[in-house]
Formats: C-alpha cells, structure tokens, sequence
C-alpha cells in the first residue's frame, strides 16, 4: 500500500515539475504567455478580477473611514470652538449688564444728589383682585432700607413703597395696591389731593386721584406727582397722568382716574430712597 501511496506521489510531482517546465520554455520560446500559462490565465482571470475589484471596494472603505476620521477631529474642533464662542458671549452678556447697571446707578445719582438711595432689582412678584407687590434682592443686612421708604425708577417716576424688610430682601407695595397713598399735587402745583390704590381701577392698572375740591381745575392730561405732605416721600415724584375726572356716587366730591407714567408689571430694577432733605 506504502507503495502504491510513493508511486502516485512521484507521478503527481513529475507532472507539476512537467507544467512548470512547459510553462517555462513557453514563455521563453513564443515570447508570450504560452499555452499553459494562457490557460492557466484564462482560469484565474476571474478570481483576479475579482480580487481587483474587491481590493477597490476596501481601498474605498478605508479611504472613507479615514475622511470619517478627519471629519470626526473637524466636529470636535469646531465644538470646542463654539463653545468658546459661547463662554465669551455670556461673559460678555453679564459684563454689559453690569456696565448697564453702573451706568444708571451713576445716572440716578447725578440727577438726584439730594436723595440717599439703595439700588434694587426685582426678584419675584405677587398679586391678586386686591394687592400688588414685589419681592426686591436687598434686604437689612445689606443695604440701608427701612420700612416707609419710597420706591421709584431711575427716572423719578414713584412704584410703590417698602413694607417689610427682612436679612437680604424686602416687599414693596405698588401704588396699585389698595393700602397704598401718598399725598399729591395735580395740575400747575397748587391742586391738592391724595392718590392711592383702588379695587375697582387695580384690574386695569389704574390708581385713582381722590380728595379733589370742588373748586380745583383738574383736567385730563393733567400730571400728578407727590406732594410731600407727611414727610413720608420726597416732593416731585412722578406718580401719572390724569385720564377723567368724575364724581362720587354719592354726589359729595370728585375724584380723577389716573394712568402711572409707568406700566408696574414691567418693572425690573428700582431706587430705594433712604433718605432726603425736607423742605422748611
């Protein structure tokens, strides 16, 4: 059997070295790819049309995960990028509020050297059918507020009063809310009157002008500003203007229905006067 096995082997290997040969002397004598060699082309032209054109679809793939690659390396560059855009935006942002808030600090000041004042912003608001009132961000511990004191813009126009202070905050009162007066004059100055809060007006964000003698001329688009009376304001804030005047339902005395010069709702950062001089 060993034997039969080494034969078939020699024959097997004879006739591999044979094709070689011929292959050899093919090429070599007709200067071309011989008979063989072409046939053997011929059977392998589809395995290597193959193997090219797969080659070309890995070459592809790769040339494609390597732009994957680089595009992946762009998007955390350009993220990295916006991101800092972004951080020197907000910086930005806060410094020029800052700026802002110095800036109308400056200019409140200057255009009232005789009022002590706190600067405020609001943090929260609160209200009702019946009341109207904000939370501020200053409070005892940090600022020189008290209960009493006026509230206005940087502008003058009076909003409301401080009512309660606590460590770090206080409620303000707007002149919309029913327990808010103060004393005002209307008109060319010499008009005496009171205005405060109204249930009946606070709905549609007007403050009523009561107290009006019978023989004032008060007349639509008249201003009122406070009087002074009681010491509790300084005189010359603004408080509105005059829309109608009526009188009463029960016919004794007149009253005016007055706009504030400024919408309350929108208010977002207010003077508290601490202090000011009192006329002689």
């Amino acid at each position: 059997m060993k034997a039969l096995i080494n034969k078939k082997s020699i024959l097997i290997v004879s006739v591999a070295i044979l094709i070689a040969v011929i292959s050899i002397v093919s090429v070599n004598v007709f200067n071309s790819t011989g008979p063989v060699t072409g046939l053997a082309n011929a059977v392998t032209r589809p395995i290597r049309t193959l193997s090219t054109t797969v080659t070309g679809i890995f070459e592809r793939i790769y040339a494609s995960i390597y732009r994957y690659d680089e595009l992946l390396i762009d998007y955390a560059r350009l993220a990295r990028e916006n991101a800092n855009f972004q951080r020197d935006d907000r910086e930005s942002g806060i410094l020029a509020a800052e700026n802002a808030t110095l800036r109308t600090q400056l200019g409140f000041r200057e255009r009232h050297p005789d009022y002590d004042s706190d600067y405020a912003m609001v943090k929260g608001r609160s209200g009702s059918n019946w009341s109207s009132s904000f939370t501020i961000n200053i409070g005892h511990s940090n600022s020189k507020i008290a209960s009493g004191n006026a509230v206005i813009t940087e502008y003058g126009v009076l909003i409301g009063q401080v009512t309660e202070v606590a460590a770090t905050q206080a409620t303000v009162v707007t002149i919309l809310d029913t327990t808010f007066s103060a004393g005002a004059f209307v008109g060319d100055g010499e008009n005496r009157a009171t205005v405060k809060g109204d249930f009946n007006l606070m709905r549609a964000g007007l403050i009523m002008l009561d107290h009006i003698d019978d023989d004032q001329i008060v007349l639509p688009g008249d201003l009122v500003v406070t009087s002074g009376a009681g010491d509790v304001f300084p005189s010359g804030l603004i408080v509105g203007e005059v829309i109608e005047v009526n009188r009463h339902n029960t016919g004794v005395g007149r009253y005016a229905t007055v706009r504030p010069t400024r919408v309350i709702d929108t208010i977002s950062e207010v003077f508290i006067i601490t202090g000011f001089e009192i006329p002689e």
